[in-house]
């Protein structure tokens, strides 16, 4: 099996990417559902404070071309996020506004309030299990939505797989850098 590698701009050195276990469920009429999962280094609490950093997520999320908090009528989190990307030389994007609940340190749910979907909710999971190397923290993300009828599902959904996986190994290896040992 191959694995995915990048490779750095500033040092011209290939690295292999981290695997990203990804699934999709067909619901109810064009609705879908994304799982992914990945092992993150670092502990609960660190990948958190990566998480929840959100007005700093689109500096290393590729596809996300801005995350921001923005004011909640209710004094809760409210994001502004906005992804970005081209495919047929058509640049395409996508906003949603998404209202945020906290469950630290494990779970972290959204639900979109206002946006380009007609449904956009699901939920960040963090949990620690043994492997051979050690305890390892695995991030799982899963996401319902139900894109709007002017885009063929199926193009929606083939391209939210490639970016979820790559999102994720953006995560990654945002934590490696940040968490490494000194």
């Amino acid at each position: 099996m191959m694995h995915p590698f990048r490779t750095d701009r500033n040092t011209g050195e290939s690295t292999v990417l981290p695997s990203v276990d990804i699934s999709t469920e067909v619901l109810e009429g064009r609705s879908r559902r994304i799982k992914a999962t990945i092992a993150v280094p670092g502990s609960l609490e660190q990948v958190w404070q990566l998480l929840t950093d959100y007005d700093r997520l689109s500096d290393f999320i590729p596809n996300l071309t801005l995350s921001r908090r923005i004011p909640h009528p209710e004094q809760g989190i409210r994001l502004e996020q906005i992804g970005s990307q081209c495919f047929l030389n058509i640049k395409f994007c996508a906003r949603v506004v998404l209202d945020m609940a906290e469950q630290f340190p494990h779970r972290l749910d959204f639900n979109m309030v206002e946006g380009d979907f007609r449904d956009f909710y699901g939920c960040w999971s963090l949990e620690t299990l043994e492997s051979p190397e050690g305890p390892q923290i695995y991030l799982g993300y899963e996401l319902t939505l139900h894109p709007p009828r002017s885009v063929p599902v199926q193009l929606i959904e083939r391209h939210l797989r490639r970016d979820l996986t790559q999102n994720l190994q953006a995560i990654c290896q945002q934590a490696t850098v940040a968490f490494a040992p000194a």
